[in-house]
């Protein structure tokens, strides 16, 4: 995939600081909802204000959130996710047992956040003209090459990105957070890659 400028390469130090459910899904609250305090999120997530502020500092030290200065005060600080695209490749820990496990755990709480999200919109009464609005579909009779796998991930992500919004732009009166997720992975067949 090419590399915007805004793009992050995940290292297996910062891998293991992702790799916990709650910090997962408190980065997941940060992009979905905006900025947030440790007490919105402890209200949001079910967990105590400590447990969030331990995990929002631990965050930002690895640069994944950053403190909102620009609201709050001295008691109350606000956080917000860094405007970059994360990437992992695990190819990167295929010698590390240890970064494999953390990448395993990240992953998985990731797609259980997805599937969430999907689950939460399928759920929903949509009205109007969102009824039908969005799709949820499986092509799962494709045989490719490596190769065409990495090309068509990469094209897609071209179209996603041709519609993504500027982030600093006035959002259209009528628009809408939607969630787009693009899983091509390999097909194990029988329980076994």
């Amino acid at each position: 995939m090419t590399a915007p400028e805004n793009q992050r390469r995940i290292d297996a130090r910062s891998l293991r600081a992702l790799a916990h459910p709650l910090r997962v899904r408190i980065l997941d609250a940060l992009a979905a909802e905006g900025p947030a305090t440790s007490a919105r999120l402890s209200e949001r997530l079910g967990e105590s204000t400590g447990t969030i502020s331990w995990h929002l500092r631990l965050l930002a030290e690895h640069g994944f959130i950053e403190e909102d200065t620009g609201r709050g005060t001295r008691r109350e600080r606000w956080w917000r996710r860094v405007r970059s695209r994360n990437v992992l490749s695990t190819t990167d820990f295929a010698d590390d047992p240890e970064s494999r496990d953390a990448a395993a755990v990240y992953l998985q709480e990731m797609l259980r956040g997805q599937f969430r999200r999907v689950a939460d919109s399928l759920a929903a009464e949509w009205t109007g003209e969102w009824r039908d609005s969005g799709s949820v579909s499986d092509w799962n009779n494709l045989v490719l090459t490596p190769d065409q796998l990495r090309a068509l991930s990469e094209e897609l992500s071209q179209v996603v990105a041709r519609h993504t919004p500027d982030p600093d732009a006035e959002p259209d009166p009528s628009a809408r957070p939607v969630v787009v997720q693009i899983q091509a992975v390999p097909r194990a067949e029988g329980g076994a890659a």
